[in-house]
Protein backbone atom coordinates (compact mmCIF):
# COMPACT_ATOMS: atom_id res chain seq x y z
CA UNK A 1 0.00 0.00 0.00
CA UNK A 2 1.36 3.30 -0.37
CA UNK A 3 1.31 6.49 2.26
CA UNK A 4 -1.61 7.93 0.52
CA UNK A 5 -3.41 4.56 0.73
CA UNK A 6 -2.72 3.71 4.10
CA UNK A 7 -4.20 7.39 4.87
CA UNK A 8 -6.85 6.87 3.48
CA UNK A 9 -7.45 3.74 5.27
CA UNK A 10 -7.20 5.08 9.05
CA UNK A 11 -9.51 8.38 7.67
CA UNK A 12 -11.97 5.89 6.92
CA UNK A 13 -11.40 4.10 10.57
CA UNK A 14 -12.02 6.89 12.56
CA UNK A 15 -15.20 7.43 11.73
CA UNK A 16 -16.30 4.58 14.30
CA UNK A 17 -15.11 7.14 16.97
CA UNK A 18 -17.86 9.86 15.73
CA UNK A 19 -20.34 9.87 17.91
CA UNK A 20 -23.47 10.82 16.26
CA UNK A 21 -25.46 13.80 17.35
CA UNK A 22 -22.34 15.29 18.63
CA UNK A 23 -19.80 18.25 17.34
CA UNK A 24 -16.33 16.30 16.73
CA UNK A 25 -13.41 18.28 16.74
CA UNK A 26 -10.90 17.86 13.38
CA UNK A 27 -7.41 18.43 12.99
CA UNK A 28 -5.23 19.44 10.08
CA UNK A 29 -2.85 17.30 7.74
CA UNK A 30 -2.91 15.31 4.79
CA UNK A 31 -4.04 12.66 7.04
CA UNK A 32 -6.81 14.50 8.24
CA UNK A 33 -7.84 15.42 5.13
CA UNK A 34 -8.65 12.14 4.23
CA UNK A 35 -11.03 11.82 7.54
CA UNK A 36 -12.89 14.71 6.21
CA UNK A 37 -13.46 13.27 3.29
CA UNK A 38 -14.75 9.97 4.69
CA UNK A 39 -16.42 11.76 6.72
CA UNK A 40 -18.42 13.83 4.03
CA UNK A 41 -20.61 10.28 4.20
CA UNK A 42 -21.87 10.88 7.68
CA UNK A 43 -22.29 14.80 7.40
CA UNK A 44 -26.33 14.76 7.94
CA UNK A 45 -25.67 12.66 11.34
CA UNK A 46 -23.55 15.69 13.21
CA UNK A 47 -24.16 19.28 14.17
CA UNK A 48 -21.04 20.04 13.29
CA UNK A 49 -17.29 20.80 13.79
CA UNK A 50 -14.55 22.12 15.23
CA UNK A 51 -11.21 23.05 12.78
CA UNK A 52 -8.12 23.64 14.18
CA UNK A 53 -7.31 25.22 11.17
CA UNK A 54 -7.95 27.77 8.60
CA UNK A 55 -7.24 24.87 5.80
CA UNK A 56 -10.10 22.09 7.70
CA UNK A 57 -12.34 24.80 8.07
CA UNK A 58 -12.47 25.58 4.47
CA UNK A 59 -12.44 21.91 3.49
CA UNK A 60 -15.13 20.75 5.73
CA UNK A 61 -17.67 23.69 4.85
CA UNK A 62 -17.22 22.37 1.12
CA UNK A 63 -18.30 19.40 1.63
CA UNK A 64 -21.20 20.86 3.59
CA UNK A 65 -20.45 20.52 7.26
CA UNK A 66 -21.02 23.52 9.21
CA UNK A 67 -18.01 25.12 11.49
CA UNK A 68 -18.26 26.22 15.55
CA UNK A 69 -15.88 28.42 17.05
CA UNK A 70 -14.46 26.37 19.85
CA UNK A 71 -15.91 29.46 22.37
CA UNK A 72 -19.38 28.08 20.77
CA UNK A 73 -18.82 24.66 22.12
CA UNK A 74 -18.64 23.37 25.40
CA UNK A 75 -17.62 19.91 25.01
CA UNK A 76 -16.80 17.91 21.89
CA UNK A 77 -16.84 14.01 22.60
CA UNK A 78 -13.79 13.31 20.34
CA UNK A 79 -10.70 14.74 18.67
CA UNK A 80 -9.20 13.34 15.23
CA UNK A 81 -6.03 14.22 14.60
CA UNK A 82 -2.75 13.16 12.94
CA UNK A 83 0.82 13.41 13.87
CA UNK A 84 4.12 13.55 12.91
CA UNK A 85 5.37 11.06 16.05
CA UNK A 86 3.59 9.57 18.54
CA UNK A 87 5.71 6.43 20.51
CA UNK A 88 4.26 3.81 22.58
CA UNK A 89 2.56 5.67 25.41
CA UNK A 90 0.67 8.40 23.38
CA UNK A 91 2.44 10.96 23.37
CA UNK A 92 3.26 13.03 20.36
CA UNK A 93 5.07 15.60 17.82
CA UNK A 94 2.79 17.59 16.03
CA UNK A 95 2.77 21.04 14.38
CA UNK A 96 4.55 20.10 10.98
CA UNK A 97 1.61 21.71 9.11
CA UNK A 98 1.75 24.88 11.34
CA UNK A 99 -1.31 24.35 13.79
CA UNK A 100 0.12 23.02 16.39
CA UNK A 101 -1.98 26.13 18.80
CA UNK A 102 -5.09 25.32 17.63
CA UNK A 103 -4.71 21.70 17.68
CA UNK A 104 -3.59 21.95 21.05
CA UNK A 105 -6.59 24.37 22.39
CA UNK A 106 -9.07 21.18 20.27
CA UNK A 107 -7.13 18.57 21.98
CA UNK A 108 -7.65 20.14 25.32
CA UNK A 109 -11.73 21.06 24.78
CA UNK A 110 -12.39 17.17 23.85
CA UNK A 111 -12.99 14.22 25.70
CA UNK A 112 -10.50 11.79 23.49
CA UNK A 113 -8.18 11.96 21.07
CA UNK A 114 -7.97 9.87 18.53
CA UNK A 115 -4.22 9.51 16.48
CA UNK A 116 -4.67 8.73 12.94
CA UNK A 117 -1.24 8.02 11.38
CA UNK A 118 0.73 5.64 9.05
CA UNK A 119 3.38 3.44 10.80
CA UNK A 120 6.43 5.29 9.84
CA UNK A 121 5.24 8.05 12.77
CA UNK A 122 5.30 5.59 15.46
CA UNK A 123 8.83 6.03 17.31
CA UNK A 124 10.85 4.70 20.27
CA UNK A 125 11.49 7.95 21.44
CA UNK A 126 10.23 11.89 20.62
CA UNK A 127 12.83 14.07 18.94
CA UNK A 128 13.82 12.37 15.74
CA UNK A 129 11.35 14.73 14.03
CA UNK A 130 12.00 18.52 14.59
CA UNK A 131 9.92 20.07 17.42
CA UNK A 132 7.55 22.81 16.07
CA UNK A 133 7.63 25.76 18.79
CA UNK A 134 5.02 28.90 17.73
CA UNK A 135 6.49 31.84 18.98
CA UNK A 136 6.00 35.44 19.12
CA UNK A 137 7.66 36.84 16.66
CA UNK A 138 10.23 39.43 19.04
CA UNK A 139 11.03 36.03 21.34
CA UNK A 140 12.38 33.67 18.40
CA UNK A 141 16.28 34.31 18.76
CA UNK A 142 16.12 34.35 22.32
CA UNK A 143 14.10 31.02 22.80
CA UNK A 144 16.28 29.46 20.08
CA UNK A 145 19.33 30.04 22.74
CA UNK A 146 17.35 28.48 25.13
CA UNK A 147 17.28 25.61 22.78
CA UNK A 148 20.62 26.01 22.12
CA UNK A 149 21.52 25.72 26.00
CA UNK A 150 19.50 21.98 25.81
CA UNK A 151 21.63 21.03 23.08
CA UNK A 152 19.05 21.94 20.45
CA UNK A 153 19.03 23.65 16.93
CA UNK A 154 16.22 25.94 15.95
CA UNK A 155 16.01 26.88 12.66
CA UNK A 156 12.77 29.38 11.83
CA UNK A 157 10.42 27.95 9.63
CA UNK A 158 10.68 30.25 5.94
CA UNK A 159 7.80 30.11 3.22
CA UNK A 160 8.32 32.14 -0.05
CA UNK A 161 11.17 33.51 1.36
CA UNK A 162 9.72 34.60 4.41
CA UNK A 163 9.37 34.03 8.36
CA UNK A 164 6.12 31.43 7.54
CA UNK A 165 3.25 33.06 9.35
CA UNK A 166 0.58 30.61 11.10
CA UNK A 167 -2.72 31.41 11.52
CA UNK A 168 -2.32 33.36 14.95
CA UNK A 169 0.00 35.50 13.33
CA UNK A 170 3.32 33.85 15.07
CA UNK A 171 6.10 32.49 13.88
CA UNK A 172 7.68 28.71 14.24
CA UNK A 173 11.40 27.22 15.16
CA UNK A 174 11.52 23.82 14.79
CA UNK A 175 13.85 22.68 16.57
CA UNK A 176 16.36 19.02 15.84
CA UNK A 177 18.66 17.34 18.01
CA UNK A 178 16.75 16.87 20.84
CA UNK A 179 15.88 13.25 22.55
CA UNK A 180 13.13 14.01 24.85
CA UNK A 181 12.73 11.26 27.23
CA UNK A 182 10.37 13.12 29.26
CA UNK A 183 7.83 14.43 27.20
CA UNK A 184 5.60 15.88 29.72
CA UNK A 185 8.57 17.65 31.64
CA UNK A 186 9.43 18.44 28.67
CA UNK A 187 6.30 19.88 27.98
CA UNK A 188 5.51 21.65 31.07
CA UNK A 189 9.20 23.48 30.80
CA UNK A 190 9.37 24.83 27.24
CA UNK A 191 5.76 26.17 27.88
CA UNK A 192 6.70 28.43 30.65
CA UNK A 193 9.27 30.31 28.37
CA UNK A 194 8.79 34.03 27.86
CA UNK A 195 7.19 34.09 24.25
CA UNK A 196 6.44 30.46 23.88
CA UNK A 197 2.93 30.55 22.53
CA UNK A 198 3.17 26.42 22.40
CA UNK A 199 5.29 23.63 21.71
CA UNK A 200 4.33 20.86 19.56
CA UNK A 201 5.05 18.39 22.19
CA UNK A 202 1.27 16.79 23.22
CA UNK A 203 2.04 14.92 26.03
CA UNK A 204 -0.46 16.86 28.73
CA UNK A 205 -3.04 16.11 25.58
CA UNK A 206 -1.89 12.82 24.64
CA UNK A 207 -3.62 10.22 22.24
CA UNK A 208 -6.41 8.17 23.82
CA UNK A 209 -6.25 5.78 21.09
CA UNK A 210 -4.01 5.35 17.89
CA UNK A 211 -5.08 4.48 14.45
CA UNK A 212 -1.78 2.98 12.83
CA UNK A 213 -2.13 2.70 9.01
CA UNK A 214 -0.25 -0.83 8.50
CA UNK A 215 0.23 -3.34 4.98
CA UNK A 216 -1.48 -5.60 7.64
CA UNK A 217 -4.54 -3.13 7.55
CA UNK A 218 -5.44 -0.99 10.28
CA UNK A 219 -3.88 -1.33 14.31
CA UNK A 220 -5.70 0.18 17.19
CA UNK A 221 -2.96 0.87 20.16
CA UNK A 222 -4.64 1.74 23.22
CA UNK A 223 -2.91 4.19 25.65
Amino acid sequence: MTQDELKALVGQAALQYVVPGQVVGVGTGSTVNKFIDALATMKDRIPGAVSSSVASTERLRAIGIPVFDSNEVERISVYIDGADEIDHRGFMIKGGGAALTREKIVAAQSERFICIADESKLVEALGRFPVPVEVIPMAAQRVARQFAGMGGVAKLRMKDGQALVTDNGQHILDVSGLAIRDPLAFESEVNQWPGVVTVGVFAHQKAAVCLLGTAAGVKTLNF
